[in-house]
């Protein structure tokens, strides 16, 4: 690969563990197994010239060439003339996205500004609870000393109307909501109450089994609730995509003792940190920096870092069929017992013809396979000049089953972010949408429709002669200057024995479950073991807490 940068041999050339990919569960793998007490060599490659992969955050630019270049499967590698005991098993990239389409409709988005001002999330919408797993790992770890967050404003629940109703987050909060009447302030305060005793284990007003047992909503419906309040609960706090009155278009309806798990995360993040006003928050510079802090504190720990290098083939015992290592772009070849690899990377559909079926069982969980089965999400992002809610500079928004049109079968989540994150300049807002779906159009339908009763249609340029003038009776919605559509695989990390692939971004708001997958692994790689055990948050750090850019 002509592309690639001058780089030496690596020395040494075996090591315990690989790791291909700095998304979220092998950045969190590489930090924990460089931690660990065995004293784990660990070598952490990327092909991209940045961290994050898949959780990158990136300028418009490097956004655009990475969706374009990531929708098309990469061309098998050439063969190799390399003659040893080993056999070779090429590799190539599957696409994770689909259905790109990037559209400017303000030109001086590229020539005012420099376009390199935006850090711009792949995987958005994404937020962390202060009080949920990405965030315990990162103290745990002390990976917190490199990411700096602040708190999102405020939380509001929308429908086709343009309304958005407050998620109340504090009794206060709640007292002061207009937007709710004197009952219903006290049917959620009560509601609260019982929440928040259920969980102090106060005896004598504990939620019985056969309620936690119940769906979700026939507890909520039980508690006589109203459909405003119970959309609040189930969509604004819980997070459910499903609309949970439909058994069959849900596949399942939450059980209350998941919705209360569920509550309790939302409840236990409000206050947590002194600097966060509710209960989320958001890092400075994008989601990308949460994998970089991991991978700077497995740096630390004596991982080895290589950007920019792909691996073109795994090595393969030619006796047993076990894995032995891995053959780099520049033709090196580097040796491990147990390898992660990126959920892009799967055998080259030539080479399976040739192998065997234990050779096949080796390579099980990179075996090309349909990815859709697993579900699909479709992603937004806009650039707007101005805000969705006068005032309010990070807010979240969520969009509930048929609360946009009656086709909607999933909720749809919006993140306004603004510039004190720096993720775009001071007069603009980044906006990311999502919802989980079946089909690509479906998905993009349903953005569509939440786009357009945020954000005011826009004008071609060529059109735009005469001033727009606003409805005096309507508040101005925002205009949007650049945008992305696309829809993204659901691809599920899978543990192997020495070969295990990672989990690509998920249809949720937060880390929990991508957290809890990258932990099962990791106790399946290391045989048993509590990550980061043996670590000191309080260490100090090396003095990379600062964004590189």
């Amino acid at each position: 690969m002509s592309d690639l940068p001058p780089y030496p041999p690596l020395d040494p050339t075996t090591y315990d563990l690989i790791i291909v990919g700095t998304g979220i569960s092998e950045s969190i793998l590489s930090a924990a197994a460089a931690s660990s007490s065995s004293n784990t060599s660990v070598l952490h490659l990327d092909p991209n010239p940045f961290y994050g992969s898949h959780f990158a955050s990136l300028s418009l630019p490097d956004l655009t060439s990475f969706l374009h270049s990531s929708s098309s499967l990469s061309p098998p590698p050439p063969p190799s003339s390399h003659d040893h005991n080993f056999l070779s098993v090429n590799l190539v990239n599957r696409s994770l996205y689909s259905s790109v389409e990037i559209t400017t409709f303000d030109s001086s988005i590229h020539e005012d500004h420099d376009s390199r001002k935006f850090n711009v999330d792949l995987c958005g919408p994404r937020v962390n609870f202060c009080a949920d797993e990405s965030i315990n790992l990162m103290l745990k770890s002390g990976s917190n000393n490199y990411v700096e967050f602040k708190s999102v404003d405020a939380s509001f629940v929308g429908d086709s109307s343009g309304e958005l109703r407050n998620v109340p987050d504090s009794r206060s909060a709640i007292f002061k909501d207009k937007s709710l009447d004197l009952m219903e302030k006290k049917e959620l305060m009560t509601f609260f109450k019982l929440v928040q005793a259920h969980l102090a284990d106060v005896a004598t007003v504990r939620i019985n089994e056969e309620d936690l047992e119940s769906p979700f909503i026939e507890f909520l419906d039980k508690m006589e609730l109203p459909p405003k309040i119970k959309s609040i609960i189930l969509y604004g706090i819980a997070m459910l995509d499903y609309d949970q009155e439909n058994e069959e278009a849900c596949g399942g309806l939450l059980k209350t003792r998941e919705g209360i798990a569920r509550l309790a995360l939302y409840i236990t993040s409000i206050g947590r940190f002194s600097n966060a006003l509710g209960a989320l928050i958001y890092p400075i510079y994008g989601q990308g920096e949460i994998p970089q802090g991991f991978c700077r504190r497995a740096a630390v720990k004596g991982c080895i870092y290589v950007l920019r290098m792909p691996i073109t083939a795994l090595l393969l015992d030619k006796e047993t069929g076990g894995y032995k290592g891995v053959r780099l772009a520049t033709g090196q070849e580097i040796f491990s017992q147990k390898l992660i690899l990126d959920p892009c990377i799967t055998v080259e559909s030539k080479s399976m013809s040739s192998l065997t079926d234990q050779q096949k069982e080796t390579l099980r969980v990179i075996i090309p396979k349909a990815i859709s089965s697993n579900g699909k999400i479709a992603r937004g992002i806009c650039i707007i000049r101005g805000s969705v809610k006068a005032d309010v500079s990070n807010a979240l928004v969520v969009y509930p089953p048929k609360s946009l049109f009656p086709e909607q079968l999933a909720a749809i989540r919006v993140l306004q972010l603004g510039s004190g994150l720096a993720v775009c300049p001071a007069d603009m807002h980044v906006l990311y949408l999502s919802t989980v779906c079946d089909n690509d159009d479906q998905g993009k339908t349903a953005l569509l429709s939440a786009m357009s009763t945020l954000i005011r249609p826009q004008v071609p340029e060529s059109l735009q002669s005469d001033p727009v003038v606003e409805n005096d009776t309507a508040e101005a919605k925002p205009v949007v200057l650049w945008r992305a559509l696309y829809v993204q695989e659901l691809v599920k990390g899978e543990f192997g024995g020495s070969i295990s692939s990672a989990s690509s971004p998920d249809g949720n708001l937060n880390y929990n479950e991508i957290v809890k997958s990258a932990i099962k692994l990791y106790e399946q790689l290391m045989g048993s073991g509590e990550l980061f055990k043996e670590d000191n948050p309080t260490e100090e750090n090396d003095g990379g807490a600062e964004n590189e850019d």
